[in-house]
């Protein structure tokens, strides 16, 4: 090649915009339960008024469950009338700013209960597992469906067929079974099996088989009925485990058979709604509780045949409600109802800064450098660089509309979803999409 060539194959190369490696969001909190996607090429600013709306959807239905981002399709679940339903949506007809719902599928009635002006509709993001699909309503429908064409494989009732209960604390519906708020605990699937939170009597897990929805094990030696939180899957000297965070504190159980291996009980216990997923790194577990209640970090120490959890503190400086927080590096990000959003050393406890101007109460989502941080109030979604030093803004957007169906005392408590270079924030029955790729 002659060096006029080169220099022109250089000047090209120079020029080469970085590609966007798109990742899904099977789950809720996305491919690993904790609230980070694994995108990159992301717009590391916005412009002023924010990246690109591609699309809205208007007829998700009411409540609170997430989009679930595989390939070409969008999964979530919504109140419609007096029923619940999983639907799906075709990504690819979008990208003309055309949506598409591919099929729907019946779930349930709709949960609600009379003076309740919170929630209504399921609370659970779908979980994708190839080419099925787990949904769970908000009076405990556990319903497996395809991928394909939304038919339905296999159901389970969890108060009626597996005796599960939800801690009542603040919410309605005791009688004759507690469900409190409606079931909020993601399914999670595990190899061959799907785990789900029945809570109750016969135990707080369950694993099923997830081809048949037979029941495989339930820990019965944990009998805390149902918290909102999820359950998360990690390996401790070697053991397969769930851990799962309830009203009375934090539990881990064998992924085998659903045994106990080890249990973390809080002094005094959480006396308000659990919701917050938890952190691990490290063999270190993270759990913060709003309402005042605060947060605590356990510390599990593997040896002599078993597990031990042992206290590395417990604090009310951090108080994460409902939007959840996320790990980057040695420091946690998230909102708090005591000092705004904080960043906090995950291994101390300590809070490095807290602001209560920059935004209010809301969720986030971590992707290729940059936290998504959505307001509940206001329809504002803040893009954000983490850093110890304090509230790093790199743009700021606002929905263009905000719902009309949300009950009076809800918010906008869907997490922000980032998958395949496009960020998704559902407000009931509004599903608003942007292009943030590079």
């Amino acid at each position: 090649m002659k060096p006029t060539s080169l220099i022109r194959v250089a000047a090209l190369l120079a020029l080469v915009v970085p590609v966007a490696a798109g990742a899904d969001w099977p789950q809720y909190r996305g491919p690993h339960r904790d609230g980070v996607s694994a995108d990159t090429g992301l717009l590391q600013e916005w412009p002023q008024g924010g990246p690109k709306l591609l699309w809205t959807y208007s007829d998700a239905g009411v409540g609170y469950a997430g989009p679930a981002v595989v390939g070409d399709r969008l999964y979530s679940a919504g109140g419609r009338g007096d029923a619940e339903f999983v639907f799906a949506l075709d990504l690819k007809a979008a990208a003309d700013g055309k949506v598409k719902e591919v099929w729907s599928t019946r779930i349930g009635p709709l949960f609600t209960w009379k003076g309740n002006s919170w929630n209504a509709g399921p609370n659970v993001t779908p979980t994708v597992d190839g080419d099925l699909v787990y949904v769970l309503g908000g009076f405990g429908d556990l319903v497996c469906v395809e991928a394909a064409g939304g038919k339905e494989r296999w159901r389970v009732n969890l108060p009626r067929d597996l005796g599960g209960a939800v801690n009542p604390i603040g919410g309605g519906l005791e009688e004759p079974t507690p469900l409190g708020w409606g079931y909020a605990s993601a399914p999670l699937v595990d190899g061959d099996q799907l785990v789900c939170v029945p809570g109750g009597k016969q135990g707080l897990l369950a694993a099923l088989d997830k081809k048949t929805g037979k029941v495989l094990w339930r820990s019965k030696e944990v009998t805390d009925q149902a918290s909102y939180s999820s359950p998360i899957a990690v390996e401790v000297g070697g053991t397969r485990q769930y851990i799962q965070v309830t009203n009375r504190g934090i539990v881990g159980v064998s992924a085998a058979d659903g045994k106990l291996l080890w249990s973390f009980q809080r002094a005094p216990a959480y006396d308000d709604v659990v919701i917050a997923t938890p952190v691990f790194h490290d063999n270190l577990v993270y759990s913060s509780v709003g309402f005042g209640q605060g947060c605590d970090l356990i510390k599990l120490v593997p040896g002599g045949g078993g597990i031990t959890a042992e206290k590395v503190f417990s604090t009310k400086d951090v108080q994460s409600r409902d939007g959840g927080v996320v790990r980057v590096g040695e420091h946690l990000y998230g909102h708090s109802e005591k000092g705004g959003w904080v960043c906090q050393e995950f291994k101390s406890g300590k809070v490095v800064w807290a602001d209560q101007e920059a935004l209010g109460r809301g969720s986030v989502t971590f992707a290729d450098g940059r936290l998504y941080c959505c307001a509940e109030k206001g329809g504002v979604v803040a893009l954000v660089e983490p850093s110890p030093e304090g509230w790093k803004e790199k743009g700021r957007l606002k929905l263009p509309r905000e719902s009309k169906q949300r009950r009076p005392s809800g918010g906008l408590w869907t997490h922000p979803v980032v998958a395949n270079g496009h960020l998704y924030v559902r407000d009931q029955e509004l599903v608003f999409c942007y292009d943030v790729r590079k």
